[in-house]
């Protein structure tokens, strides 16, 4: 096969190449992307490129068996796709070494244990260096992962082949450097041009991945980044360009910092990613969000701020001037009902409805 190169920062000119975040949204049954049609017919590789928790998710909607996907919530156009998907190999490609993964333990213990699928990880990345052994030393989580890891790899090498087995390859120390266009078919991906990277300890003590000026090609015509998300600035607001977020203290928004210290403004508060950056799982939000409602809550009593606007009243006035559709809590729970209702026809715990136009008829049911 005859293929040219394209830079990696032109990637939405290539078929073939999707953002994570368009895939779950596309096989969670977002009404923006349910028309979304990734093609899963003409490979049978499929390249991720990040390995954190999204990461896995994807892998997992990927290689775990149809039958099983099908007692899920998982949208019917995304089942289907699935169904005569022809993807048998995955790649997981990471910057760093297995120590380093952004996964959380129980995402890659459900991952692994995916029925008929064979995880390969070369014996040569597993290999730790001391600054890997004090991470894990002071992180019991990377330690887990790295254990679950090796246990993976160490199986691997003992496990007996089938014709239905479906591979995850973990690919450590590599980052993309371009994709990989086919003069067969013009416009699409073809693979994704690697760079090879070994781990420098900062001042800090952390461990950053640097390019060695060594490059490798990975074949696939499916290509999906995951390699995070970042919070974009809201007129009118301070904005934390590093690390992506509003500057705050307990999600009380900060106006500015003099001789260290840090003057909110009142009433205005901060939540999730735009608090803290792109890291952490559901659970994770959950605190935070429990943090600024504390802090809404301590600042009401001690009178730090008094409102005069209309509040719920208000904005119902304000969304109706501007007609704004809106579906209200009612609504939500009629929504909800029906989707499980026709789950219940199917045997699933729910059937999403994928277009706004069923989301808002169902609210507006009687």
């Amino acid at each position: 096969m005859v293929l040219k190169v394209t830079k990696i920062l032109a990637f939405q000119t290539l078929s073939g190449i999707y953002s994570a975040r368009e895939f779950v949204w596309w096989y969670n049954g977002h009404p923006d992307y349910s028309g979304l049609k990734p093609d899963l017919k003409s490979t049978d590789t499929a390249v991720i490129l990040g390995q954190g928790n999204v990461a896995l998710d994807v892998a997992r909607i990927l290689l775990r068996p149809t039958t099983e996907l099908a007692s899920t919530d998982i949208a019917r156009h995304a089942l289907s796709a699935l169904e005569e998907s022809s993807i048998r190999k995955v790649f997981l490609i990471g910057r760093r070494g297995p120590v380093q993964a952004a996964l959380t333990a129980k995402e890659l213990r459900e991952v692994l244990g995916i029925k008929n699928v064979h995880i390969r990880i070369k014996e040569s990345d597993m290999s730790v260096t001391p600054a890997d052994e004090e991470e894990m030393k002071n992180s019991r989580a990377r330690k887990r992962i790295y254990e679950l890891l090796s246990k993976a790899a160490a199986a691997a090498g003992t496990s007996k082949s089938d014709p239905d087995q479906r591979e995850l390859h973990f690919v450590f120390f590599r980052q993309p450097d371009r994709f990989l266009e086919s003069n067969e078919r013009k416009g699409y991906v073809s693979g994704v041009n690697l760079e090879k990277t070994i781990l420098d300890s900062t001042e800090s003590g952390k461990q950053i991945a640097v390019g060695t000026g060594e490059f490798e090609d990975l074949n696939g015509s499916l290509m999906l980044k995951a390699i995070g998300y970042k919070s974009v600035p809201i007129n009118g607001l301070p904005f934390d360009h590093k690390k992506g977020a509003v500057p705050n203290v307990s999600g009380r928004v900060v106006s500015q910092t003099l001789e260290n210290l840090s003057q909110t403004e009142p009433g205005l508060y901060v939540c999730g990613w735009l608090k803290r950056g792109p890291v952490g799982i559901i659970a994770t939000n959950l605190y935070c969000a429990e943090e600024t409602v504390g802090s809404i809550s301590e600042d009401i009593e001690k009178g730090v701020f008094k409102s005069s606007k209309a509040g719920s009243k208000g904005l119902m006035q304000l969304l109706e001037k501007r007609e704004v559709k809106k579906v209200d809590f009612s609504g939500w729970e009629k929504i909800d009902a029906k989707e499980q209702q026709m789950g219940n026809e199917r045997n699933k715990p729910r059937e999403k409805l994928v277009t706004w136009k069923d989301l808002l008829a169902a609210a507006a049911a009687n």
